[in-house]
């Protein structure tokens, strides 16, 4: 079974993570891109899709246009778990 992070660990996570902000339901964390146009938003999806893919953890996402909004959390664990925090770091590697 995945763990389900604590909340002082969710809060310790978030602060390496700018960017990323915890839902509402506090059981994901979100971030906004914005792109040039629709080819540079697309090639980004492509790039965290195969990252996703490899660490066996998908993203639930969306795409209009230039704008991708990404919901990462642990469905195993019914919150967030370390596997979160690991693929939006990896995410905002892509980003730099």
């Amino acid at each position: 079974m995945i763990a389900r992070l604590t909340d002082d660990e969710i809060a310790a996570a978030l602060a390496g993570l700018p960017g990323w902000t915890l839902d509402d339901e506090r059981t994901g964390i979100t971030r906004s891109v914005k792109f040039k146009d629709f080819v540079e938003a697309f090639g980004f999806m492509t790039k965290v899709a195969l990252l996703a893919e490899k660490a066996d953890h998908h993203p639930e996402w969306s795409n209009v246009y230039n704008r991708v909004e990404i919901r990462l959390s642990t469905h195993d664990c019914g919150g967030l778990s370390k596997r979160d925090m690991a693929l939006a770091g990896r995410i905002d590697v892509l980003l730099a």
